[in-house]
């Protein structure tokens, strides 16, 4: 995605058909490292298309996926009764929120966006 983020990026400033380079060098100046292999497919595949019938077309064709949507499902509906033994769905509830702050602690999830 990076590769294909510069090559988006130079063509919108105005270089048609940015070249392998082009891509190093906008890579390179936010110190982010292309991989030469990614490159040169992207670069391969790209030859001689222009970039605006490929962002048309690939509208039209995520225009014809489905998205959800659909119907509202319902209501929420009542809360549950509360059980016999209040203490114990209390106690119950403590452990699922730990887990929750623990998930919620990984904000990079081990990735960047440009790695």
């Amino acid at each position: 995605m990076k590769h294909l983020a510069a090559y988006l990026l130079l063509g919108l400033g105005g270089n048609t058909s940015p070249s392998a380079d082009d891509i190093k060098g906008v890579l390179g100046s936010v110190g982010i490292d292309a991989d030469e292999e990614r490159l040169d497919k992207l670069i391969e595949e790209l030859k001689g298309k222009d970039l605006q019938e490929l962002i048309a077309e690939g509208s039209n064709k995520l225009a014809s996926v489905p998205s959800g949507g659909g119907a509202g499902g319902g209501g929420g509906g009542a809360a549950a009764p509360a059980a016999a033994g209040g203490a114990d769905a209390d106690a119950d509830d403590k452990p699922a929120a730990k887990e929750e702050e623990k998930e919620e602690s990984d904000e990079d999830m081990g990735f960047g966006l440009f790695d």
